[in-house]
């Protein structure tokens, strides 16, 4: 699915509409959190917060802080 919105001047910001197609593939409403994740192909990934998500992201950052060099040397 592809659909094209513009980016939007609200007030001193720069926001984005989503129309309601866009919302109902998220499963998202008015309200919700949503998620922009940072993909390999150097774009950005845009997912609903369904609450588990956030937790999940904090126990990997966690992780990886902690693990840092040791990270760094399985990488190589």
């Amino acid at each position: 699915m592809v659909i094209e919105t513009k980016l939007r001047k609200i007030g001193n910001s720069v926001g984005i509409v989503l129309p309601k197609e866009a919302l109902a593939q998220l499963k998202a409403t008015e309200g919700d959190m949503v998620v922009l994740t940072e993909t390999a192909q150097d774009g950005l990934a845009l997912r609903a917060e369904h609450g588990e998500f956030t937790k999940k992201m904090q126990v990997v950052d966690d992780l990886c802080r902690r693990y840092r060099n040791a990270l760094r040397e399985l990488s190589q």
